[in-house]
This record gives structure tokens, C-alpha cells and sequence, in this order.
């Protein structure tokens, strides 16, 4: 009590906060700052001794300085309370669907301990029954689950050949929840494996549906879709969601900040593959004849792919083990849903979906060019890397608006890098296994051209670590321009 009333009488301290002091004092909910308290009271008994009487710029210094220990102490103890709350918290179905909100429904009950599969109990000690439980809450967690129904819907469509637009679209609708669901389950499954394995486990599965659609352009020898889809879905990323990043950020904040230095390393990445797809187009406009050979444009394009791979695999080596602070989220302690036999399996039934699904739309997609009078370049630019990227632009602006702009920007950029390093090699050397001449030349001048301009504008306007609403409409301008030439120019 003597302490609390030293605190009452001597700084300015509200009531409240001498109240809440007391509050946790009596709880014992933290270890007091002893040493600190008792230099106060000897401070206190040898000015009651000595009856010293403090000039006013040592009593203003010495009021501060307890202003300032009591305020530290309750910061403490709010942070300590909140600690104790949420050090056991299991995951749940869905930080994207849940707490961020993308779900919109009402949030699910979660599971209790027993019903997580926590890495301490190991590896699929999961019941199967808990695994449906889990994947029930995953499915009722968001209103865009809804768009599952297109999944049986577009397959009697395909088999019943309701004609090529109901197949298109209705296929094109099933791949946005399962994208969604798909993402989920790489995340849980992820969990079991510390970073370094679930780092590796999410750039892989990461983009998968963007892959498997590109995969099956490249089976039906429609380069053209394959070549637009992919620069397509990195300027969705780089400018449309980055762009609604900052634009629903800073209607909500003045000014939010990021880590400037993960920005710079994801943007050079970029810029890199920039000059990896450049490098074949523009070699044909210096060395017409040299590199009108085939073989030539292969070579290039196979051994291009081979060193992107390998340039992506330091990238992981950089963000995961020698400079993982940079990239380190804020969330932590989560322990996964589902048994590892659960996720192991779920993963593949999802994935087998999405390719039969990316199957039947890029079937369609040659008739449906033909019916709407949409070219083959818009499709792929514009509207095919929508259903692979809908739920991380839902994801980036739900976590902008809560000014959590590191993990908003690490979605936009980590999904561009991935896509750019990765995910374009990957096609090629794919095209090169089934000998399928899809080569880096494949990617016209000029998407190559925006490409290039969109990483360096996404740099600069983000370079000072800071955004605001502008930097957001500037970047959705860009992109709107883009859609709009190609969309005007194949209509015309």
C-alpha cells in the first residue's frame, strides 16, 4: 500500500491507472520490478530522514522518471495478461477465414485441445473423425465456399456438354474456393515440419492452381494463354493487390510502414526474372538470324529456367535460415488441425480437383475466345489469374486494413517471386520433358515490356518504407491502363 500511494502522491498517474496497478499487485499476474521499487523507497525514506527539501528541476526529474516506471509496469502486466490468454491458443480454421475475416460468416467454435493435432503428440494421432470435424469448420468458415458447388456442376457440365461457356465458367468459379482450401490445408500441413520444411512445402504448393492451369495450356499447346496467365497473375499481384493494399491500408491509417529491407530483397528478385524473360525476346531483335534457330532459343530458354530455379532456391535460403528476420511473422505457437495422414491426403484429393477442373476450363477456353470475341491474351492476362489469386487479394486487404503491411505486402510479392522463379521455370522445363516448344520467346515484347515497368513502379513507390492511399491508386491505375488495352485492342 505504501508503494501505491508513493505512485498516487508523486507522479501524475491517473486514478485508473493507480487502480489497475493495485489490480495486478494483488493478483501477483507479474514479477514487480523489485529493485526499482525498493531504490524508491530508499529514496523516499532518506528524504523523510534527512527532510532534504528537492529543487524544482530535481523533483520534475525525479517525478518523470517514476512517471515513466509505473508506466512501464503496466505496459508490462497488459502485456503479460495478454500473453497468458494466448500462449496455448490452438490454430484454428482460419487465420485468413477467421480472423482476418474473409469469411463474413459467423466465426466457428473452436476445437478443443484435445481435437488439435499438436506437434508434441506427434504426427497422425489425429481420428479421422476429428480431421472431418476440421475440414467441416474449413468449409462453412467462408461464404466463398459456396462457389464449391460449381465443382459437381461444371463436371455434369462437361460429361452432359451443356456447351463450352457453362463449362468454362463454371469450372472457373470451383477454382477460387479451391485455391482457397487448398492454401489452408499447405498451411496446417506445413506446421509439422518446422520452418525450413514448411517454408519449402508452401513455395511449392503455394501457386499450385496458377501451375496445374498453365501445365494444362501447355498440354493443348495453347502457349499463348500459358505466356499471359503467368505475367498475367504477377501483375495482378505486383499492381492490383498491392494497389488495394495500400489503397484500403491508408483510408483506415494516414501513413503505414513495412519492412524496407524485405521489400527491397523481393523486388530485386523480380526484377531479376524481368531480365531472365527479356533477355530471349530482345536477343531476336539484335541476332535476327543467330537466334532464329530453335535449338538456339531452347538451349537458352532450358538452361534460363534451370538458373531461376536455382536463384529461387537461394531465395529460400535467405528468407527462411540467414536472414529469417526480416521475414518474421508476427504470429507464432499455432498448432496444426489435421493428422498428417489427414493432410497428406487432403492435399492430393484437392489437387487432383483442381487439375481436372483446369482440365475442363482450358478445354473450353479455345470456344469461349471464339463466342465472346475475347482474345486468347485478355483471357489469359486478365481473367484466368483471377481464380488463382482471389483469395490472396481477399487475404492482403484484410490484413492492410488491420496495418499488418508486412504480412499484406509478403503476400502480394512472395506470390509474384514464386510465379516469376518458379512457377514459369517450372512450365518450361515441364514443356521440355513432353516436348512441348514452349520457350522464354514465347513471352510477347510487350507483356515482357509492362512486366518490367510494373516491378520497377511497385519498387518506387513503396522504396521509403511507407504507404498511403495515392501509392494505391496509382498502382490500380496501372493496372486497369493494362486491362484496358487489352481488352479494347482484341475487341477491336
Amino acid at each position: 500500500m505504501h508503494r501505491l500511494e508513493t505512485l498516487r502522491s508523486n507522479t501524475d498517474l491517473s486514478e485508473d491507472d493507480v487502480e489497475a496497478a493495485a489490480s495486478v499487485l494483488r493478483s501477483d499476474a507479474i514479477d514487480v520490478e523489485q529493485p526499482l521499487l525498493e531504490e524508491h523507497d530508499q529514496e523516499t525514506n532518506g528524504q523523510q530522514s534527512g527532510r532534504r527539501v528537492l529543487g524544482p528541476r530535481e523533483s520534475f526529474r525525479r517525478a518523470g522518471h517514476e512517471v515513466m516506471a509505473a508506466r512501464r509496469f503496466l505496459k508490462r502486466a497488459n502485456e503479460s495478461s495478454a500473453s497468458s490468454k494466448s500462449a496455448a491458443t490452438p490454430r484454428t480454421w482460419s487465420d485468413r477465414i477467421v480472423n482476418i475475416g474473409t469469411g463474413l460468416m459467423p466465426e466457428v467454435q473452436k476445437p478443443d485441445a484435445e481435437d488439435v493435432g499438436a506437434p508434441s503428440k506427434g504426427p497422425g494421432i489425429i481420428s479421422p473423425m476429428t480431421d472431418f470435424r476440421a475440414y467441416y469448420q474449413l468449409v462453412i468458415g467462408s461464404w466463398m465456399n459456396v462457389l464449391l458447388l460449381a465443382v459437381p456442376l461444371g463436371w455434369v457440365a462437361y460429361f452432359l456438354h451443356w456447351g463450352s461457356m457453362a463449362v468454362f465458367l463454371l469450372n472457373f468459379a470451383a477454382l477460387i474456393p479451391l485455391a482457397l482450401i487448398l492454401g489452408e490445408v499447405t498451411e496446417d500441413l506445413a506446421l509439422r515440419f518446422g520452418q525450413t520444411i514448411g517454408g519449402l512445402l508452401n513455395a511449392t504448393f503455394g501457386n499450385v492452381v496458377e501451375a496445374i492451369l498453365s501445365i494444362a495450356a501447355l498440354m493443348k499447346g495453347l502457349y499463348t494463354v500459358v505466356a499471359t496467365s503467368l505475367i498475367g497473375s504477377i501483375l495482378s499481384n505486383l499492381l492490383l493487390v498491392l494497389g488495394f493494399c495500400f489503397l484500403c491500408g491508408g483510408s483506415k491509417y494516414k501513413q503505414q510502414q513495412f519492412n524496407l529491407l524485405a521489400n527491397k530483397a523481393c523486388c530485386s528478385m523480380l526484377f531479376m526474372a524481368c531480365i531472365a524473360l527479356s533477355i530471349p525476346v530482345s536477343s531476336q531483335f539484335m541476332y535476327g538470324k543467330e537466334m532464329a534457330d530453335d535449338t538456339t532459343v531452347a538451349h537458352l530458354s532450358h538452361g534460363t529456367a534451370i538458373l531461376l530455379i536455382i536463384v529461387y532456391a537461394c531465395y529460400l535460403l535467405f528468407q527462411l535460415k540467414t536472414h529469417e528476420d526480416l521475414f518474421a511473422s508476427d504470429e507464432g505457437g499455432e498448432a496444426p488441425c489435421l493428422s498428417l495422414s489427414g493432410a497428406i491426403g487432403g492435399l492430393a484429393v484437392i489437387t487432383v480437383i483442381v487439375a481436372v477442373c483446369s482440365e475442363f476450363l482450358t478445354g473450353a477456353l479455345e470456344d469461349v475466345s471464339k463466342q465472346s470475341g475475347l482474345n486468347q491474351a485478355f483471357l489469359g492476362l486478365i481473367v484466368l489469374p483471377i481464380a488463382g489469386n482471389a483469395c490472396e487479394h481477399i487475404t492482403a486487404v484484410f490484413v492492410s486494413i488491420k496495418n499488418k503491411m508486412d504480412l499484406a505486402i509478403g503476400v502480394a510479392l512472395g506470390s509474384s517471386i514464386q510465379i516469376a522463379v518458379f512457377v514459369i521455370p517450372v512450365t518450361v522445363i515441364v514443356g521440355w520433358v513432353f516436348n512441348k516448344p514452349f520457350f522464354l520467346d514465347s513471352f510477347a515484347p510487350f507483356p515482357t515490356l509492362m512486366l518490367t515497368f510494373a516491378v520497377i513502379h511497385a519498387y518506387f513507390v513503396s522504396s521509403d518504407g511507407n504507404s498511403n492511399w495515392l501509392m494505391g491508386v496509382e498502382l490500380v491505375g496501372t493496372y486497369t491502363l493494362i486491362a484496358m488495352l487489352y481488352l479494347f485492342l482484341h475487341m477491336s
